[in-house]
């Protein structure tokens, strides 16, 4: 089996301190997708770049403390994308993909804009939704197996989400932010790996800090694993790791027969 892994760790450093780079290693993942490193490059250790003799390669945001995604591999990638070629995105680090041609296989990490903290966020948001789904199309054109690992910041249906009902107004589960993933799925033809393979398990991801969510179990889905039809069928199991918190996000695992 070919194991990737998809994990917020806001913050590489906390992340690391609370065990995560011992899990990368018993989990015996192939590839693993970080986003939310919250670090600049000069402040990644070895350890960071490259846990466990992985391969790393990492996008970071201009801004010190926040964001930032990366990928580490046991191979190493034939080709690497920084960014998606769009400044007002790229320099906050949101996006880099890998290409491991002996498997056609491409990764992505993604770390999608949250809109919780301002309207001029949820309004980047939408811009980035709205450059991002042309991206999308293209890459399901190219052929190869691709996923897209990451945290989406949108929660789809109610389903993937504890209180869906109180957060129908929330940046998050906006009726404008599902019907996008709702085009992305229906229309495009990606495929949520989680959801297909198990349509009534809630599979959260993610727990805010307040009050008792995490020991309530009151998440929100909003993690993927998104894929090519054809990746899709090579898919065989997948799993939310909570035997360990190294974060408000839980790693999300997916098992392929590549």
């Amino acid at each position: 089996m070919f194991r990737i892994i998809s994990a917020n760790v806001n913050g590489i450093r906390s992340a690391a301190s609370k065990g995560f780079i011992e899990y990368i290693q018993k989990s015996n993942a192939d590839i693993v997708c970080v986003q939310e490193l919250k670090a600049r490059e000069d402040k990644l250790t070895d350890e960071l770049k490259k846990p466990n003799g992985m391969h790393g390669v990492w996008h970071c945001a201009e801004k010190a403390g926040y964001s930032g995604v990366a990928i580490y591999s046991k191979a190493t990638p034939d080709r690497v994308q920084y960014g998606l070629g769009l400044e007002e995105f790229d320099n906050e680090g949101r996006y880099i993909r890998a290409d491991f041609d002996d498997k056609n296989l491409s990764v992505v990490s993604l770390y999608l804009p949250s809109g919780t903290s301002a309207e001029e966020r949820q309004a980047y948001k939408y811009q980035f939704l709205d450059a991002f789904l042309p991206v999308l199309q293209d890459l399901l054109a190219e052929g190869r197996h691709i996923v897209v690992c990451g945290d989406w910041n949108i929660a789809h249906n109610n389903i993937d989400l504890k209180n869906w009902k109180g957060n129908q107004k929330n940046s998050g589960f906006l009726p404008e932010e599902r019907a996008w993933l709702t085009k992305l799925l229906e229309q495009v033809g990606w495929v949520d790996t989680w959801r297909k393979l198990y349509p009534e398990n809630p599979g959260y991801t993610w727990w805010s800090n307040r009050g008792q969510a995490y020991a309530k179990d009151v998440g929100w889905r909003i993690d993927y694993h998104m894929t090519t039809p054809s990746l899709y069928a090579l898919a065989r199991e997948a799993h939310v790791y909570k035997d360990e918190k190294f974060s408000d996000h839980a790693p999300l695992v997916v098992d392929y027969e590549l």
